[in-house]
């Protein structure tokens, strides 16, 4: 499974960065508007951080402007995904760039229909958000499960990337369900590191190796 970063701070993505576990960073203009900095040149930034894909997505709401837009920001660096709402619009803008070989992210997908037709529409990303399901009574999981289904028996090459992730255990059960890829904020994936019996286990052979006076260097 890839792991994205959902973030547009760039000290944190270049912390994270370093462990060579982050596979790609996804932003949206809600994390945009709150780094407080113009948005092609956190897009810059980050896509010298991390090698992998980057989203950036769209602001206009018609196929023609979505075009217009997603051109520019292709060409701020190679690994720029464009993301793009899961609107008529939005596929229609989404073939165009299949079309032309740009990669695409459709965001805001909340129905295996919805999944459906930007798989037929040539998606690289369909973005389910699964804990904004939850937060409406809904299992999340389930979108995931029955798309991974879908796409399985159509052979549509577009990967799954679970969004609106909350916890660790949103990772896990994504992982479970199929999901190709999840993006993250950077406090679900500092506490992926994290296991109160690991740190108790270390504690204790931290101190057994005192005990022993001795030096590996």
């Amino acid at each position: 499974m890839q792991i994205f970063l959902d973030s547009t701070d760039t000290k944190v993505i270049a912390d994270f960065a370093a462990t060579g576990l982050i596979d790609g960073v996804t932003t949206n203009p809600t994390l945009i508007a709150k780094s407080g900095r113009p948005m092609l040149e956190v897009i810059a930034e980050i896509c010298d951080l991390v090698p992998g894909p980057i989203s950036a997505e769209v602001a206009a709401t018609t196929a023609d402007a979505m075009i217009a837009e997603g051109a520019k920001l292709a060409q701020i660096a190679p690994n720029v995904v464009i993301k793009l709402p899961l609107t008529r619009d939005g596929l229609i803008a989404c073939g165009h760039f299949a079309n032309e070989g740009v990669k695409t992210n459709v965001t805001l997908c909340f129905s295996p229909a919805q999944a459906l037709l930007a798989g037929k529409a040539g998606a690289t990303y369909v973005s389910p958000f699964i804990g904004r399901l939850d937060d409406y009574g809904f299992d999340g999981m389930d979108l995931i499960r029955d798309i991974r289904a879908i796409y399985d028996n159509y052979g549509y090459e577009t990967e799954i990337l679970a969004a609106s992730v909350r916890n660790t255990i949103h990772v896990k059960e994504a992982a479970i369900a199929g999901a190709d890829v999840v993006t993250i904020p950077p406090a679900v994936f500092g506490d992926m590191f994290k296991h109160p019996l690991t740190d108790k286990g270390l504690e204790q052979f931290l101190k057994d190796w005192a005990s022993t006076g001795q030096s590996i260097l």
